[in-house]
């Protein structure tokens, strides 16, 4: 099997019964949530096509924040939801009034970054006695930007992620993946209908070597380009991943802060590059964090897992909402990054600009082909 629920959640929610709609909420902790959401928005991810939206549309299925519920909304086709919900499938007649065990809906996925998926969850918040029966869900690696008819082709290999499995309502419904191929595009199965309010991916970026090698210098530690964050000392108000996200930030939480330290430690993160890399320029950006960015910041760089940390940058001043560029007197040459910062407080984005070294690009492109792609 290439896929197992973590908890399975079967059933319907209780009505809702007014207050806060979260209340009764179903939820788990999952084991792959630590790797970035591959179906992100701000990576370039999509809805590309679903065979029916009646009710609400499939776009909602990647909206980054959590599903909303007003009771009172309603149009002209019935209540309006926070996700993606088709009409209720039917039989053929009144003799066969029910849909038969082979009839579904379907929707198109594009990932923003490809890559090898570690998890799946399926979010049916607020869908209390409308969720699907049950979900499935495939992936394909097709190159370029191919269109839904295309995907559609029977020219299209499909792999079976997430084989057919009851789900519940309002509830974060989890699911482990375990196979090693790169995917670029899933299609999502409720049977026989109904709605999902999210779809998040987890998994690991895997980059596209002649891309990487056709631009030469990029940001070695971006997510879009397979740099990852491995861990962190404190998560308590924004991910650590904020901070490898594409673009500028746009608002406070849209970096990294940590909670106030009493201590007199400091917190850091630390980063897995795309590959082995020369470092040759490095920008920390603080911005939108005012009263609470980061007071000073280091940054280090270590060869291979087990290699010793070596200073790039040493503690430096930063200023708040403020984008700090740095470039280096000499390459730092590693696969691994962190960066310290004293005591407390927060960063924006952490850009690293350089190329892979030969070694890089060669695992990189070995790496691209063992995963089919």
């Amino acid at each position: 099997m290439s896929a197992s629920s973590i908890p399975s959640f079967a059933g319907d929610a209780s009505p809702y019964g007014g207050g806060d709609p979260y209340a009764d909420y179903r939820a788990a902790d999952f084991p792959f949530t630590q790797y970035a959401d591959l179906a992100d928005r701000r990576l370039g991810a999509g809805v590309v096509a679903a065979n029916d939206e009646f009710f609400a549309d499939r776009e909602n299925l990647l909206k980054p924040e959590p599903a909303e519920f007003d009771p009172e909304h309603f149009g002209h086709k019935g209540k309006i939801m926070d996700g993606w919900e088709t009409r209720r499938r039917r039989g053929a007649s009144a003799e066969r009034p029910h849909p038969t065990d082979e009839d579904h809906d379907w929707a198109l996925v594009r990932l923003g970054a490809p890559g090898v998926v570690r998890g799946i969850v399926v979010d049916t918040a607020h869908f209390r006695g409308n969720y699907p029966q049950a979900v499935s869900i495939e992936g394909a690696s097709v190159a370029g930007s191919p269109s839904p008819e295309e995907l559609l082709g029977d020219d299209v290999k499909w792999t079976t992620l997430v084989p057919r499995t009851a789900v519940g309502g309002h509830a974060a419904n989890g699911f482990a993946v375990d196979v090693e191929q790169r995917f670029t595009h899933l299609r999502v199965n409720q049977h026989p209908d109904g709605g999902i309010a999210r779809l998040r991916v987890h998994g690991e970026v895997v980059p596209d070597p002649a891309w990487l090698g056709a631009l030469g210098t990029f940001d070695l530690v971006a997510l879009e380009n397979g740099g990852q964050v491995e861990d962190a000392s404190d998560r308590f108000y924004s991910p650590a991943t904020n901070t490898v996200q594409p673009g500028r930030s746009r608002k406070m939480d849209d970096g990294w802060e940590t909670r106030r330290r009493r201590d007199k430690g400091n917190d850091w993160i630390r980063y897995q590059l795309a590959g082995h890399s020369e470092i040759r320029a490095v920008e920390i950006d603080t911005a939108y964090l005012k009263g609470n960015s980061a007071g000073w910041a280091a940054l280090s760089v270590r060869d291979g897992a087990e290699g010793e940390w070596r200073g790039v940058l040493p503690r430096t001043r930063l200023q708040p909402d403020t984008n700090h560029r740095f470039v280096l007197e000499a390459p730092a040459v590693g696969t691994h990054v962190r960066i310290d910062i004293y005591p407390d407080g927060g960063i924006s984005r952490l850009r690293l600009f350089g190329s892979l070294t030969e070694q890089g690009a060669a695992r990189l492109t070995a790496r691209h082909q063992e995963l089919g792609g």
